[in-house]
């Protein structure tokens, strides 16, 4: 279980890195912070199902990878629904801070990761 969190967090890193480079290529070309995080935050969690399904979670999995795509994506909604309440707090709130997208993600992030965390050993990649 520890190696997993370890590793869950080591994914959740490389998504935060995704998720925040991707929102500011999107606000470059005009998408705003809302628009434009729901473009990154679905880059993210692609970015983090690769990784945990190959390292965090690689063991026993029987179904299809487009089905456990799906599952991940649903799962990984629930805790975006609190990224990105979080997300949009920080924005609203903070509006105007230097370098506000990236603390913005950050936030939000750590708000949804011990819900996605959860969703994702209990019901994507549990053992069948």
């Amino acid at each position: 279980m520890r190696q997993q969190v370890i590793r869950f967090v080591i994914a959740g890193v490389a998504g935060f890195v995704v998720d925040a480079g991707i929102l500011y290529l999107a606000l470059a070309v005009g998408l705003g912070y809302f628009a434009g995080r729901a473009v990154s935050f679905l880059c993210a969690v692609w970015a983090t199902w690769q990784i945990n399904r190959r390292y965090t979670f690689a063991s026993g999995r029987s179904e299809s990878a487009w089905v456990e795509w799906w599952r991940y994506l649903a799962a990984m909604s629930v805790g975006g629904v609190v990224n990105y309440g979080a997300y949009s707090a920080t924005v609203l709130t903070l509006n105007g801070l230097p370098f506000l997208p990236i603390v913005a993600v950050g936030v939000g992030s750590l708000a949804g990761m011990v819900v996605n965390f959860a969703s994702a050993k209990l019901w994507v990649f549990k053992q069948r």
